[in-house]
């Protein structure tokens, strides 16, 4: 299985509300519940009123489409990295999963999968 690399400085916040114009970056992955509204996005296009928010993650996704009757993707990656005292933050779209780690663990995730069979591009 692949897995790509991203290139990108992640942040993961808590905000009030979402303008369009917070919108208008390459990434973003909103999450809403009865308790908060949150937001996982580049570093560079964090809203100016977030309430909180965590910097320093990096991520990788897995490569092309998965399938909904797919069983057991992301569970291995995560078991790998916990294993490895590495700890996640996981975001999930229609297509595909997204795994942020902290920037000083990012290089030894990729490492890590790498070296249980994963391909890294």
């Amino acid at each position: 299985m692949e897995l790509k690399r991203l290139d990108y400085d992640f942040t993961v916040c808590k905000v009030k509300e979402i303008r369009a114009e917070d919108l208008e970056g390459e990434l973003y992955f909103i999450g809403k519940s009865e308790e908060e509204l949150s937001l996982v996005c580049l570093t560079s296009n964090v809203p100016a009123d977030t309430i909180e928010r965590e910097d320093g993650w990096k991520s990788f996704r897995i490569q092309g489409v998965l399938d909904f009757s797919l069983i057991g993707i992301l569970a291995p990656i995560t078991a790998i990295l916990a294993d490895n005292k590495i700890g996640i933050f996981a975001v999930s779209t229609y297509n595909t999963d997204y795994i942020l780690v902290k920037r000083e663990d990012f290089d030894a995730a990729m490492s890590t999968l790498a070296k249980s069979g994963y391909t890294i591009v």
